[in-house]
């Protein structure tokens, strides 16, 4: 536990930045998934209107350094890729 005053301010700050980082990468892994299953079931007008939503909760874990940048840019053209392969097979 800690002792100075310093130090527990620095738990308090820390309790409270995992908790937002958390709740970042549950908003963005849940969006992923339902658009990973839009796409898989062949929904593209619904997955192409999550779009937006999934690039922002990317970049907002990103930002808040939850997710390395890296991770969120090569997620956005994974599953911008799997939108337009699978969209112009129909």
């Amino acid at each position: 536990m800690p002792i100075t005053k310093s130090a527990k301010k620095a738990l308090k700050q820390s309790k409270r930045r995992q908790k937002q980082n958390i709740r970042r990468k549950i908003k963005f892994r849940s969006l992923v998934k339902e658009f990973r299953k839009a796409v898989k079931a062949k929904n593209f007008d619904k997955a192409e209107k999550m779009i937006p939503s999934v690039y922002k909760a990317l970049d907002k874990a990103a930002k808040g350094k939850a997710i390395k940048k890296n991770t969120a840019d090569r997620t956005k053209s994974r599953l911008t890729h799997a939108l337009n392969k699978n969209n112009k097979t129909n």
